[in-house]
């Protein structure tokens, strides 16, 4: 039974998440501050498998609250927010949240983003993929450049991951969206951009010799060995 925190300070809501996420099979623990959300986590008996955070919060905001847990945890983080705002949902997915949802949202939807972000973060393939001094462990998900390793997300992970397998091809960033974050590309969605932002910083900061991702416009991405 997957463990699921949800920190939010609106306690009605929590409630009415808490019950649906509940019936659906999820073992599920609710905190109303940043802090208590960040003491769970230290503790491992309680530490869950997935985090659902709320932007807006008195004190140690939601923002504030994931980029302390990124300096030492990796689990899947899904942000809430009210206001909704482009802005917001790039700075979450900057600090290394791995989905967002403006609020309020359709709690089946919430359930469907959930199922998604814990099946990208259940190690399935063994094995060993090499792309130059990029080597990907799937089975672990775990990702080196020169023996040096990347310290990533979940759906940091899985895009790396579908960026490699077919390293030097064009991937349409609705197949990324698909496999990497587990739903429909969205109109004047940059979730995925931001994301291979955050991997162009990584790979190069592990390794000059890291292969480089290229963008096409409007297209996709395509994961390039090799010099510009």
């Amino acid at each position: 039974m997957s463990r699921i925190l949800i920190v939010d300070d609106d306690r009605a809501l929590c409630s009415l998440l808490a019950d649906y996420l509940q019936r659906e099979g999820f073992d599920v623990d609710v905190a109303h501050d940043g802090a208590t959300a960040l003491a769970q986590l230290h503790n491992q008996s309680l530490r869950p498998d997935l985090l659902i955070l709320d932007v807006m919060m008195p004190g140690r905001d939601g923002l504030d609250t994931l980029r302390e847990l990124r300096l030492q945890y990796r689990l899947p983080v899904i942000m809430l927010s009210a206001r909704g705002e482009p802005v917001d949902r790039i700075v979450g997915l900057e600090l290394g949240a791995d989905d967002y949802l403006s609020k309020p949202c359709l709690p089946r939807e919430l359930l469907a983003r959930v199922r998604a972000q814990l099946r990208r973060n259940t190690p399935a393939i063994a094995g060993t993929l090499q792309v130059g001094v990029l080597r990907l462990l799937p089975g672990e998900r775990r990702a080196f450049a020169d023996d040096n390793e990347l310290s990533l997300t979940g759906a940091e992970y899985m895009l790396l991951q579908a960026l490699a397998q077919r390293a030097g091809e064009l991937v349409e960033k609705a197949v990324l969206t698909r496999f990497a974050l587990g739903r429909e590309l969205e109109r004047f969605d940059r979730s995925v951009d931001v994301h291979v932002s955050r991997l162009r910083h990584k790979l190069a900061e592990a390794s000059a010799q890291a292969p480089r991702i290229d963008s096409v416009r409007g297209a996709g991405y395509v994961l390039v060995v090799g010099t510009p």
